[in-house]
């Protein structure tokens, strides 16, 4: 893959998580506000942009396997995003049941902290 592809790629998924971090939020205040139904549309988009950041992220990854020594980090990064995703989910889910969350938030932050800091810090992409 070429470096102005990557670069592209890149955008594409940040773009892609920032908007799910938006929508995540909107949905999740539509839910609390008793507003059920423009809630469930939100988080049906929502879920939408989860296939775009699993397609954008497998595409970056897939670069890793090229023989890169970061290749482990990268795994790590991938599954960390696969449990915001998971975690994203479940606290709409539930908080939409009425059910507590509280666990869920904890496993959010954790996550999100570990693809930020490998995804930012420590990966050159």
């Amino acid at each position: 893959m070429e470096l102005e592809e990557l670069k592209q790629m890149t955008h594409m998924h940040i773009t892609g998580w920032v908007l799910a971090l938006i929508l995540f939020i909107v949905a999740l205040v539509m839910y609390n506000q008793g507003k059920a139904k423009p809630g469930k549309i939100l988080h049906m988009i929502l879920r939408l942009d989860y296939l775009f950041i699993l397609y954008t992220g497998g595409d970056l990854i897939a670069h890793y396997f090229g023989g890169s020594s970061l290749l482990p980090e990268a795994i790590v990064k991938g599954l960390a995003g696969i449990w915001v995703i998971a975690a994203m989910e479940m606290i709409l889910v539930r908080n939409n049941k009425g059910k507590p969350t509280k666990s869920f938030w904890i496993q959010l932050i954790i996550a999100l902290l570990i693809t930020l800091i490998l995804g930012f810090w420590r990966l050159p992409m």
